[in-house]
C-alpha cells in the first residue's frame, strides 16, 4: 500500500508545514507541532487529556529504551487505523493532536 501524502491526510485541519528533524519530519499547523513522521510512521501528539482517547482507540505510544534500560514514553501515538480510511476521522484525530500541541506550548 502506498503511503498517503501527508498534506492530503491532514487537509481537513488546514494548512500544514513540514520540517526535517532528528531523523524524521515534524508536522506543524499554525506553528504548533502536532505530528511527526519517524522512520516512515506517522504519529500524533497527545497529552494527559487526549492520550486516553488514543489508547482506547488501540493506538500505541512511542517508546524507546533509555540509557538505564528503562522505557522512555514519548508524547506521540500511532494514528488509529480507522482514521486512514475516513477523512473526517483523520481530521478529528489531527485536531486532538493539534490541541495537545497548543496546550504543551502554553498557548
Amino acid at each position: 500500500m502506498d503511503t498517503p501524502d501527508i498534506e492530503d491526510l491532514f487537509s481537513g485541519l488546514g494548512a500544514i508545514t513540514i520540517r526535517r528533524m532528528f531523523g524524521g519530519k515534524g508536522i506543524y499547523h499554525h506553528g504548533v507541532i502536532f505530528a511527526i513522521d519517524l522512520r516512515g510512521e506517522l504519529m500524533l501528539k497527545a497529552d494527559a487529556e487526549s492520550a486516553p482517547k488514543f489508547k482506547e482507540a488501540g493506538a500505541r505510544q512511542w517508546t524507546y529504551e533509555g540509557k538505564t534500560g528503562k522505557p522512555v514514553l514519548m508524547p506521540y501515538w500511532s494514528i488509529p487505523e480507522e482514521a486512514f480510511d475516513d477523512p473526517d476521522e483523520m481530521t478529528r484525530w489531527a485536531r486532538l493532536a493539534y490541541e495537545a500541541g497548543v496546550r504543551s506550548a502554553g498557548r
